[in-house]
């Protein structure tokens, strides 16, 4: 009954009236405003002998007659500033659903942090793979204002099972960048990264493919899936598929050999003389066209040259944006060579076929390089063919692209080296900031 009656009650009264009805523990701290902000007056009054409390200072003077009015008004002043902040402080607490037992001084860090980043600088990272991901974690501290653009032609694995059956974009990269740019990173990681282990049918897909796929079928479309899963996950930034189409990798090999399918390409073993895509004009979405044009930085990498980075510069649409953008460019080498893909590829070669793929002018600014090796690489490098990237910076230097070289690896118990999400981003961020002061 008393239900029915509140909910008829919040039907009738006007929007703003509705903090007013009980159980929302709100009305409480605005008392406490209002007492603050009366006491706060009534101290002025006093202290500065206004008027119209006059029967008010009469009143108090008739039973405090040992204190001086002056000591009274600024102890009223102390009090109602105190009950103001208190219930201030106390309202918001209420309206964000807070209890005792959360921390209210993370709280309070984490809106200082959000707040400051929400002015950081409007970056665009494209690429994919775990290089994307990886650099996303570090860039996610810097600035809320990121695009990440990410490739779709993804057809192995989970991925590709489900590119199959449902006719929807390959989710893979797109899943790991959502879970880097999620505010409990941890937790959403292991989440999405999850495979079922089996099941008829469930078996080799991760949580985070299948979550995408039903929200692709409740939204209608993969970028809404996206956007409402962003919501839901409260990341920073935003994730957008290169393209809606439904586009395949194809390799032209050395020995003129044509190879179709991201999975398949890095199999041949053999280098890599031409990139293009089935069909051959996919066209970008506006809203990656807009990114871009505002960015203040682009960043190109890192993860695996022919399948990552490259295959969004082939929509020529994106490639045409970037060459025309104002912003700060700079693309992130990998650390070691990756068999298949770039064996024997020195960092000048990774600069070159990206420059070559791209075809319009003006896209790197820089490259950024990794400068140092642990001695005691794990051996399954050298059995893969996987060594370290050399940089040839004179090379570079000849294209007019500069050079930032310093550490950027973090390694694991396995002796494995990968790139440090906080090494990278900050590198990133001195560089940028270094351009903007010239």
């Amino acid at each position: 009954m008393l239900n029915k009656l509140l909910k008829n009650l919040k039907a009738q009264m006007p929007k703003d009236a509705g903090w007013l009805l009980p159980g929302l523990q709100v009305k409480r701290w605005f008392a406490l405003i209002i007492g603050g902000t009366f006491f706060s007056m009534l101290g002025l009054s006093i202290l500065f002998d206004l008027r119209p409390v006059d029967f008010l200072l009469r009143w108090m003077r008739y039973f405090i007659t040992t204190v001086h009015p002056d000591l009274i008004g600024i102890l009223l002043i102390l009090l109602g500033a105190y009950c103001f902040v208190k219930g201030w402080k106390n309202a918001n607490y209420s309206i964000l659903d807070l209890n005792e037992d959360r921390d209210r001084h993370a709280l309070l860090e984490d809106l200082y942090r959000r707040r400051k980043l929400n002015y950081g600088p409007r970056i665009v990272a494209i690429g994919g793979g775990t290089g994307l991901s990886t650099m996303l974690k570090g860039i996610k501290k810097i600035t809320n204002n990121i695009t990440a653009v990410v490739t779709v032609g993804d057809d192995g694995g989970s991925s590709g099972r489900l590119r199959e059956e449902m006719g929807i974009l390959p989710p893979g990269d797109i899943r790991n960048c959502i879970a880097a740019l999620a505010d409990d990173e941890d937790l959403v990681t292991k989440l999405f990264q999850y495979r079922f282990k089996t099941g008829e049918g469930l078996e080799g897909h991760s949580f985070g493919n299948l979550f995408l796929t039903a929200m692709c079928s409740i939204t209608g479309d993969m970028v809404r899936a996206v956007r409402e899963s962003s919501k839901v996950l409260s990341i920073r930034g935003r994730v957008l598929p290169s393209t809606l189409d439904d586009m395949r990798l194809v390799a032209e090999l050395e020995d003129g050999t044509i190879v179709k399918g991201e999975s398949n390409i890095p199999e041949t073993g053999k280098k890599i003389v031409r990139l293009f895509t089935e069909p051959a004009d996919c066209h970008p979405l506006p809203e990656i066209i807009h990114a871009i044009n505002d960015a203040d930085l682009i960043i190109m990498g890192p993860g695996s040259l022919f399948t990552s980075v490259i295959p969004n510069l082939l929509i020529k649409e994106i490639s045409k944006a970037v060459s025309m953008s104002k912003a700060k460019k700079i693309y992130v080498c990998n650390i070691m060579t990756q068999p298949g893909e770039t064996t024997d590829f020195t960092a000048y070669d990774h600069v070159k076929a990206l420059l070559d793929h791209a075809v319009y002018p003006n896209m790197l600014d820089a490259v950024m390089v990794n400068d140092s090796i642990p001695d005691d690489l794990n051996e399954d490098y050298k059995n893969s063919n996987s060594f370290p990237v050399v940089i040839d910076a004179e090379k570079i230097k000849k294209l007019g692209i500069k050079i930032v070289s310093t550490r950027l690896y973090e390694e694991n118990d396995q002796k494995y080296v990968r790139h440090s999400p906080r090494r990278l981003a900050r590198a990133i961020y001195y560089w940028y900031r270094k351009q903007i002061k010239h």
